[in-house]
């Protein structure tokens, strides 16, 4: 589940409880400035408040889907993620894409091409693995690091699972090489597709990133797969009928995980929908 974190901590945190409770297995924030899918509205910080959230649950793994490489350089996101991992007690999940431009401007008001913002991912993947591994300097075309003399987790800590978003070649070869697991929502040019369209899109996708596993003698079926629904036209939440088929669709195109938005807000909100609708789904799926 996303639970966007728009809401007020004393409600967030209920929300949290809420999905916990319900029986979802992953609860992700968005890591954004801004967004089009929260104009006018408060966004907290998402690593700040996993942090926080971490103290308040106690089984839910917890995630950023996605941190946004745009904002991040290797060693301020490892701390970040490593505190989270940490406090959580091994249940961060680190959802990590190239982002927007948008978040470029509203950080520092630079314009990025999406090259700038593949390469700028590229060298993070790099750069966190290095840090994980105990670098105390590192070297890539657009990061670097060096002169570092803190430890990169506490002891016995293992570094977080890494979900890299990835919808193009590039980026699922890059995932396909490093990532513990992959996450789509269908990609930027998916929004608009009819469901039928869009299941077609996403099976491709899953098809590619099976070969790109395959390419580089990686089992297709090690990494976790992971599906964002709700972004575009397919909503599966709007009643029990759709969502069951959705997640069938989803485990015949081998995903692991469906990944809805949470029952908050006002009725009419983009992404509301009725708590019963999640609740009478999980309860078939745990049967």
């Amino acid at each position: 589940m996303v639970i966007t974190q728009t809401r007020p901590w004393r409600q967030l945190r209920q929300d949290f409880a809420w999905a916990e409770e319900a029986g979802y297995d992953v609860a992700y924030v968005y890591d954004h400035l801004t967004h089009p899918t929260a104009p006018g509205q408060w966004l907290s910080d998402g690593f700040t408040t996993l942090g926080a959230l971490a103290a308040s649950t106690t089984r839910l793994e917890l995630g950023t889907l996605v941190a946004s490489a745009t904002m991040h350089s290797p060693v301020s996101l490892a701390r970040r993620a490593g505190t989270v991992q940490d406090v959580s007690g091994g249940r961060f999940v680190l959802g990590l894409g190239a982002g927007s431009p948008r978040e470029a401007m509203a950080d520092r008001g630079e314009t990025v091409t999406a090259g700038q913002m593949f390469a700028h991912l590229v060298d993070l993947v790099a750069g966190l693995d290095a840090v994980w591994k105990g670098a105390t300097e590192w070297t890539g075309e657009t990061r670097s690091f060096s002169g570092l003399q803190t430890l990169p987790l506490p002891d016995g800590t293992p570094p977080p699972f890494l979900l890299l978003a990835a919808h193009g070649p590039k980026a699922i070869a890059l995932t396909a090489r490093h990532g513990d697991g992959w996450n789509t929502y269908g990609g930027p040019s998916s929004v608009e597709l009819e469901p039928e369209e869009y299941w077609s899109a996403v099976g491709a996708q899953a098809e590619r990133f099976g070969a790109a596993c395959e390419a580089i003698g990686r089992d297709p079926g090690q990494p976790r797969r992971s599906l964002l629904l709700g972004y575009g036209t397919v909503r599966p939440t709007r009643s029990v009928a759709e969502y069951l088929d959705a997640i069938g669709r989803a485990e015949e195109l081998g995903f692991d995980e469906v990944v809805v938005y949470g029952p908050f807000g006002e009725p009419g909100d983009r992404f509301w929908s009725e708590p019963d609708v999640h609740a009478e789904v999980l309860a078939r799926r745990t049967a």
